[in-house]
């Protein structure tokens, strides 16, 4: 399938006039309070909160490109508030009501940034809606009904999760073979480019410098080195997330996993009809190698999934430039689930990196010896989870003993991840065992493929 732009770091800076100019960079050495290296959701959000409590800090970002380059302008959209990770791998070194604290805090994520959005004047095309995880065969029928099962299991009540037939899913979207979904409510959609720089700008407004252009090369205790000076400071915050394994000493530390995501050109009336839509639900399915899309304010589809799973080392993209392959599997999965959409051409596929921790669950911490922090490793939940970590973050940076510093995520510690090839080998397997175990299952075995069970293991997903 043909598609009018790839890369360009995503579709969302096209839809508000193209990729913004950059930011002067450093000039040569200084010195601050605080130096956040990484200017997407997490560095600033981590310098809105705390220069808000403490004014007085001289805080400063460095972002090699410019703020919102990377995950924060290129995600599917979804501020879900989600916590996909293991709650049981969270317990064992914690406790169940520990868990369950952290699971409300991230569900608050969502009302907290709307609310900073509306006090902050940033428009982001927020739209509070549903999660729909649709089953369309036996096996992922089986999956959604455990997913909802789990959930209520921790507490969660029909407020925040549900479970709907295949009647209801028809109604609220026409997906081809839908035989019901999970629902998580109270989420929201998102313009992700709007949002991250609408948020830049209000850091700045509170008087924190950004430094575009300036590259990090490494982060010791009271120094961060860049290719345009060094910083001198008390207090650092790495908020890399997917690009973590470019900094000397980090490779191994949080993978760095691919996705991608194609638009359609906007759909006309009469085939918003016959698909529905009109509660502008985020949509994702129950098979392994899931996919996850929404309808955007002027009428596309985004639909995003795994490309090119993981590149060798590490390795990122090229401002988003994505493979022809994958542009390919994007359009059949967004066909096969909506037949509706297949004479609709692509106007823009892009892809970017997301970190991976080797438990897959996400951390936020602070080592008062070296002085230096960090949070991330989302694994796609990025939009939401920033949010809590930037709050927790300025709470550990102020040495405060609070309700957000006591959740099971702080300075969680985990392994790193094996040495290459094995990454590459073990990544790459795993996604060949999901992609059979989807396709068996699409043939109509009646249960979880053993194989998707095989991935996990190899990978400790």
């Amino acid at each position: 399938m043909d598609v009018k732009k790839n890369g360009d770091v995503s579709f969302w800076y096209a839809d508000i006039g193209g990729v913004p100019g950059y930011r002067p960079p450093l000039q040569g050495d200084i010195m601050a309070d605080v130096c956040i290296v990484g200017a997407g959701y997490t560095g600033l959000w981590t310098a809105y909160y705390l220069k808000q409590a403490a004014p007085h800090l001289n805080i400063v970002i460095v972002e090699k490109e410019f703020a919102g380059f990377g995950a924060s302008g290129r995600n599917g959209g979804w501020l879900s508030g989600g916590f996909s990770w293991s709650r049981e791998k969270y317990e064992k070194a914690s406790s169940r009501a520990g868990v369950v604290a952290m699971q409300a805090a991230m569900i608050g994520t969502v009302d907290e940034v709307i609310s900073v959005a509306q006090t902050e004047g940033i428009d982001a095309d927020i739209r509070r809606t549903d999660e729909l995880l649709v089953a369309t065969n036996e096996a992922q029928e089986q999956r959604a009904k455990a997913m909802y099962a789990h959930a209520r299991s921790w507490e969660l009540t029909d407020e925040r999760v549900g479970y709907i037939d295949a009647a209801e899913m028809r109604r609220r979207i026409a997906v081809h073979n839908a035989r019901g979904a999970f629902v998580i409510k109270k989420v929201a959609r998102v313009q992700p480019a709007k949002l991250v720089q609408g948020l830049a700008k209000a850091v700045e407004r509170l008087g924190v410098q950004i430094y575009e252009q300036t590259t990090v090369l490494s982060i010791e205790k009271g120094k961060v080195t860049t290719s345009r000076g060094l910083v001198r400071t008390e207090k650092i915050v790495r908020a890399t997330e997917g690009f973590t394994a470019g900094i000397a000493g980090h490779e191994r530390l949080w993978l760095a996993l691919n996705s991608a995501i194609v638009v359609t050109e906007p759909l006309s009336d009469k085939l918003w009809s016959e698909i529905g839509w009109d509660g502008y639900e985020v949509l994702g399915d129950a098979a392994h190698t899931y996919c996850y899309a929404q309808r955007t304010r002027e009428g596309r589809i985004a639909m995003g999934g795994r490309g090119v799973p993981y590149r060798f080392g590490s390795k990122t993209d090229l401002r988003g430039v994505t493979q022809q392959a994958t542009i390919d599997k994007l359009h059949k999965i967004l066909t096969t689930l909506l037949p509706q959409t297949k004479g609709l051409k692509l106007d823009h596929a892009w892809c970017g990196t997301l970190g991976v921790p080797r438990d897959w669950c996400t951390t936020v911490g602070f080592d008062k010896q070296t002085g230096i922090g960090w949070a991330g490793g989302y694994v796609g939940l990025g939009v939401s989870t920033s949010n809590l970590s930037g709050r927790t973050l300025r709470d550990l940076l102020l040495d405060n003993d609070t309700e957000l510093t006591r959740l099971p995520w702080v300075n969680r510690t985990v392994r790193k991840w094996e040495p290459e090839p094995l990454r590459w080998l073990g990544v790459h397997s795993m996604y060949q065992l999901y992609r059979i175990a989807d396709e068996r299952e699409a043939k109509g075995l009646p249960r979880t493929s053993r194989l998707a069970a095989l991935a996990d293991r190899i990978t400790g997903h």
